[in-house]
């Protein structure tokens, strides 16, 4: 199957996809308030989307903060922290809220009008974070608030705001922001940074560059820039990949596309499946219960591209193929365990054996919060003890950075046969250590490929380790700066998401 035609089939299943989840996520009349004129649903798809190192989030069931794993859902007031750490929260239309380290972040609303527009208020209580909203033809509505402001942000904007102490600055790295500051009217066009005096409301200062007050030192703060441009090119390149047949966004198809791919799997069908997942390979192995106030437990899984195939479709076997996803039925909330559905026989004869695979969830009321399922030993990709990116089978993509190591399918196919594919990779100066070999990461300021020779600023660029041979590496050749380097979060990544109300 070309890869064209698995993107076509990647749309259509999105299509379906937001044909039977939004309707199903509007017309709940009993998690509906009013506020003013408005009558908000709050049935929302809001997830963390990252997580690399101490992050934290306070999901309001009595439990305070709790660790925050890639995949659970955030809800209204619920409260986002990073330590030593970084995060991305994403929105159902791809928008994306990133945190640096030392960040702290109140969801203060997550609506929904009765059209399907969604209202957005974020305050950031301190430290570093960007945003940044995508084009959109529903008038969605996100407030950004700090301090004692609150600026309606239009969409197709990408800002940077930074606080520190009783100052904060606003950097506008995409787009334009209105400032509508003592009654009067400002633009902050690209490229300019706007100061604010958190102690007062006089009007903020506007200079061209993008300026900084940033608590992290010269080098970190350039690898978090650097961190949210890949995130950002990773988000716009899926994003257009997945637009086929007229579907402007698609939830969590992104990841789908990167880590996986539709295929038809010998008289099975079309089904969807993760790379670097032999037969043996379970969807429902590892995970996570966690538990929500008015919900009880709920299902996380910890793939980074294990969203929207845990809330839509269904995983079925398909002999001599494995586990694979298909599209069909309604949007699953917080009760996303797959349900029991009876063999289907083809009219070719063979059959798509289909199991409730999920482990049954804790009784309603234990006093633990997160529960882990570890039934086979969880597979991690990740960076072996000589530097070099090793491609695991059986991962399914658990360990692989989202929006580095190019096209993954060669090295699917490579660890398929083999049991494992390598990648080179080197850091291009002395000074971007390898600091996330002990926890299988890709660093910040490594790159994929071999140190280039004498080229410009890469002349002193040094192996991170022996490089082995690169498979499945076509295209290597263009090194790609990866995410920055923070430890990942303690044991297996396999906690659980913040449900709430509406996911």
């Amino acid at each position: 199957m070309s890869r064209f035609s698995a993107l076509v089939a990647t749309a259509a299943s999105a299509t379906l996809l937001f044909a039977a989840a939004i309707p199903a996520q509007s017309q709940n009349p009993s998690q509906t308030q009013p506020q003013g004129q408005l009558s908000l649903s709050h049935v929302r798809i809001v997830r963390i989307s990252e997580v690399r190192g101490a992050v934290q989030l306070d999901r309001g069931i009595g439990k305070g903060y709790e660790a925050a794993i890639i995949n659970m859902p955030v809800v209204e007031q619920n409260r986002l922290r990073t330590e030593m750490g970084i995060a991305e929260v994403e929105f159902e239309n791809d928008s994306t809220l990133r945190l640096g380290p030392y960040t702290e972040v109140d969801f203060s609303l997550l609506g929904r009008t009765a059209q399907g527009a969604t209202v957005s208020d974020v305050r950031v209580v301190k430290g570093i974070a960007f945003v940044s909203l995508v084009k959109t033809k529903e008038p969605n509505q996100f407030n950004l608030a700090f301090g004692d402001r609150n600026l309606a942000l239009q969409p197709d904007s990408h800002v940077r705001l930074e606080i520190r102490g009783d100052q904060a600055k606003l950097a506008v790295l995409g787009g334009k922001v209105q400032l509508a500051e003592a009654d009067q009217a400002t633009e902050v066009s690209r490229k300019h940074t706007a100061t604010f005096a958190l102690a007062d409301n006089t009007q903020p200062l506007v200079a061209k560059g993008l300026e900084s007050e940033s608590l992290l030192d010269s080098e970190s703060e350039s690898r978090l820039d650097s961190w949210d441009k890949n995130l950002e090119e990773y988000h716009s390149r899926r994003a257009s990949m997945s637009s086929f047949g007229g579907v402007p966004y698609s939830y969590g198809v992104s990841d789908m596309l990167y880590y996986g791919a539709f295929n038809d799997a010998g008289g099975c069908g079309m089904m969807w499946r993760p790379y670097f997942a032999s037969t043996a390979w379970s969807p429902y192995a590892n995970g996570t219960w966690a538990y929500y106030s008015g919900a009880g437990y709920s299902w996380v899984s910890p793939y980074p591209w294990a969203w929207t195939p845990y809330h839509y479709g269904s995983w079925s076997f398909c002999p001599g193929t494995g586990w694979g996803w298909s599209p069909g039925g309604s949007w699953m909330g917080l009760n996303n365990i797959a349900a029991v559905s009876p063999a289907v026989r083809p009219a070719n004869g063979t059959a798509i054996k289909r199991f409730p695979v999920a482990p049954l969830p804790p009784r309603v009321g234990q006093k633990t919060s997160l529960i882990s399922v570890n039934q086979k030993t969880l597979v991690h990709s990740g960076l072996d003890s000589q530097g070099s990116f090793v491609f695991r089978n059986d991962s399914a993509g658990l360990g692989v950075p989202r929006h580095v190591l190019g096209n993954l399918r060669g090295f699917s196919r490579h660890a398929d046969q083999r049991g494992m594919a390598t990648m080179p990779i080197y850091r291009p100066t002395p000074g971007a250590a390898m600091r996330g070999q002990r926890n299988g990461q890709a660093s910040m300021g490594a790159q994929r490929g071999y140190a280039p020779s004498n080229r410009g600023s890469f002349s002193d660029a040094r192996p991170a380790g022996n490089m082995g041979n690169s498979s499945g590496g076509r295209g290597m050749s263009a090194p790609v700066q990866s995410a920055p380097s923070m430890p990942s979060s303690p044991g297996p990544a396999v906690s659980a998401p913040s449900v709430g109300r509406g996911h």
